[in-house]
């Protein structure tokens, strides 16, 4: 079996990051860029599978030559190969779909698992569009993931507790937090890591255009959260939470 996992490089979400001057993105200096964190339960969930069945997992990432430390990182957890598609451009989720759906062309893929957002946009679209684009079923916030006879059953937490979907292979399922628990980078990993193959190729090489749909017009702080107060009855508490939060 032959899994496509896409991945993404995103800032150090345990770090808070800094904004440009001007508001046009953050402030990249002294900031460790990590695999983003939902993309590593796609890939040991995809390794896993692999591991069981005999097959490949192929990663594949969208974005500058710094993509490429990214990759190295997935193939030191369960990644057999990567594929970079290498472009400084800025994308949008529609773009990233568009890539993405180029190289599942090429690779044929039984299945793609892939983190369900990436944690700085939190956008939470391209695989859903990856799967409008090729006509496949998709099965989202994976909690579980079982397959068998040309399908897979999906069991997902939702607000009610749990649903199962059944869907045919090739399908596009997005992994959750609690579906496995990604592995730790040994280092003979990290080493055998460095000699995996990554491919790249540019957009055009892939016969895709470019056109962003949307633009960032500006990025703003949030207002900072204004400090507690001690109130010395209840009557009191209820008056500010009518009157000042209004929230009653």
């Amino acid at each position: 079996m032959k899994i496509l996992v896409p991945v993404r490089r995103v800032p150090n979400p345990d770090v808070k990051v800094r904004l440009m001057k001007d508001g046009s993105g953050i402030d990249t200096e002294g900031v460790n860029f990590l695999l983003n964190p939902f993309d590593e339960f796609a890939i040991e969930q995809a390794a896993q599978i692999v591991e069981s069945s005999e097959g490949e997992v192929v990663l594949v990432s969208v974005g500058g030559a710094d993509c490429e430390e990214t990759l190295r990182a997935g193939l030191a957890v369960g990644g057999t190969r990567g594929w970079l598609v290498e472009t400084d451009a800025t994308l949008d989720s529609a773009d990233v779909a568009t890539l993405l759906a180029a190289v599942y062309k090429e690779e044929s893929p039984d299945l793609v698992i892939a983190g369900k957002q990436s944690v700085d946009t939190d956008n939470n679209q391209a695989a859903q569009m990856l799967a409008a684009k090729l006509g496949l079923p998709q099965a989202c916030f994976a909690y579980k993931v079982e397959l068998g006879d040309g399908k897979a059953t999906v069991e997902r937490e939702i607000d009610g507790g749990l649903e199962v979907k059944e869907v045919d292979l090739p399908a596009v399922i997005t992994a959750d937090l609690r579906l496995n628990q990604p592995r730790y980078a040994a280092l003979p990993q990290i080493m055998k890591a460095k000699r995996k193959e990554i491919k790249k190729s540019s957009p055009a090489e892939l016969g895709v255009e470019l056109a962003s749909r949307t633009k960032v017009l500006g990025l703003i702080e949030p207002e900072a959260r204004a400090a507690g107060q001690i109130v010395g009855s209840v009557d009191e508490l209820v008056e500010k939470l009518k009157n000042e939060a209004k929230v009653l």
